[in-house]
């Protein structure tokens, strides 16, 4: 069982309530990768975004970062969003990750959450399935590190050409990230690639259909059994009502904004306690949020389970603390109750 923590690089606030120079908060992600390894978690991801309220936009080059002044942890993404990428650049950024790190690079792909990639780098909305498909399909072949014959409609067709630089042990472990689509599930299947589901509402119990229908696939494709990851948002702090007086204004903010770009209702109190109480939301004392990602692992039969632990405008200092908390408080006593 692996434990990781998750973040897209949220544009945070300073002690004068002032939101942060972007440097700076690339900075604070930096030295979060740090205390992550420091206090004994096994993997940290950043995720990709061109947005405003998100400072990470190259994690590739964020990660190397974190590999200069870590040893120990894997150091992955949160998504990748290969849709509006080249797979050739994808693999070439993180095949230069994985020997600056000593081989911990990881890379989940997906299609992402928001579509701000598509007109920035010239893709048409109205191809995502393609684009995505296309892609996947070309990147797994990457993979192998031999010699490509790939063609489709995306990009230009690639004949018995090699890519470089290769890696030390042939293989990046590559993950296929999903929100919930049947289909999506089963393709990862198709592929041979590990399996990580955002559960981001409701929940988490609800998504084991998903889970049982992967490990079918798996079998119905003849592949072997791979493990699943479970990505959901969290944060911890010493108590029950820290936890929630603490990361609800930050919440609330982020998610009216993203809920005025996509016609979702405001965000109600009543409606944050019952995600945190019953859904998605891992959030509280180390003891709840134990007993809430133990629950999680154990319904749905999980490998790996990685909290997302920044929230919209939410202070450097407080995440520090509760990535240390979940470091050396919320992972034990899982593991405790998981034995």
């Amino acid at each position: 069982m692996e434990f990781g923590i998750d973040t897209f690089g949220d544009v945070t606030i300073g002690e004068d309530g002032n939101k942060l120079p972007y440097a700076q908060v690339i900075r604070n992600v930096v030295a979060q990768a740090e205390l992550a390894e420091q206090v004994g978690i096994d993997v940290f991801s950043v995720g990709e975004h061109h947005r405003d309220d998100f400072a990470i936009s190259a994690p590739e080059i964020v990660l190397a970062a974190i590999a200069g002044r870590t040893e120990r942890i894997k150091l992955g993404t949160a998504v990748t969003v290969l849709s509006s990428d080249d797979p050739v650049r994808v693999f070439e950024r993180f095949a230069t990750l994985d020997a600056v790190s000593r081989g911990r690079a990881e890379i989940t792909l997906g299609r992402g959450s928001f579509t701000e990639s598509f007109p920035l780098f010239g893709f048409d909305l109205s191809d995502y399935e393609r684009l995505f498909s296309e892609k996947l399909d070309l990147m797994v072949e990457l993979l192998k590190e031999q010699a490509v014959t790939w063609s489709g409609s995306v990009r230009p067709p690639l004949t018995d050409q090699q890519v470089y630089p290769k890696t030390e042990s042939g293989h990046i472990r590559t993950w296929v990230g999903v929100g919930g689509s049947p289909e999506s599930v089963v393709r990862a299947a198709q592929y041979g690639l590990p399996l990580v589901l955002a559960i981001i509402g409701g929940e988490p119990a609800r998504f084991e259909p998903y889970v049982d229908l992967y490990h079918r696939a798996l079998k119905e494709f003849e592949k072997p059994d791979l493990p699943v990851a479970v990505h959901s948002p969290g944060f911890v702090a010493e108590t029950d009502e820290e936890a929630l007086e603490t990361v609800w204004p930050h919440a609330r903010t982020m998610m009216n904004r993203i809920g005025r770009e996509r016609g979702w209702p405001p965000l109600a109190r009543n409606r944050f306690e019952e995600d945190i109480n019953t859904g998605a939301w891992h959030a509280g004392s180390p003891e709840t949020v134990a007993q809430k990602i133990a629950k999680t692992i154990t319904d749905l039969g999980i490998q790996r389970f990685d909290l997302k632990y920044s929230v919209g405008t939410l202070p450097h200092d407080k995440l520090m603390r509760a990535i240390e908390l979940y470091g050396t408080r919320v992972i034990p006593r899982v593991k405790e109750l998981l034995a």
